[in-house]
C-alpha cells in the first residue's frame, strides 16, 4: 500500500492532532496514538510498523514544518 501524503488528509485531522504535529515539527516517526488518530480520519492511509509507529517522508516532514510556521500557538501555552 502506498502511503498518501499528509497534505491529502491534513484538513480532516482534529485540532489537537494538527497542533501536536505542529508542536513537534522535527518528528520523523509518528507515535502509535497519532497514527491511530490519522488512520481514523484518513481511512487507513498511513502504514505502521510492528509497534504501531509510522515514519514520515521528507516531503511530509517539510509539510508539517510549513504548517507549524503558520499555525497560531495554543492559548495559555508559553512558546
Amino acid at each position: 500500500m502506498v502511503q498518501k501524503p499528509i497534505s491529502e488528509w491534513w484538513d480532516r485531522l482534529d485540532y489537537e492532532t494538527q497542533h501536536w504535529l505542529a508542536e513537534n515539527p522535527g518528528c520523523v516517526i509518528l507515535p502509535r496514538t497519532v497514527v491511530n488518530t490519522i488512520n481514523e480520519v484518513a481511512g487507513g492511509s498511513i502504514t505502521d510498523d510492528q509497534h504501531g509507529e509510522s515514519p514520515l517522508s521528507p516531503e511530509d516532514q517539510e509539510f508539517i514544518r510549513a504548517k507549524a510556521r503558520t499555525m497560531e500557538p495554543r492559548i495559555g501555552q508559553d512558546h
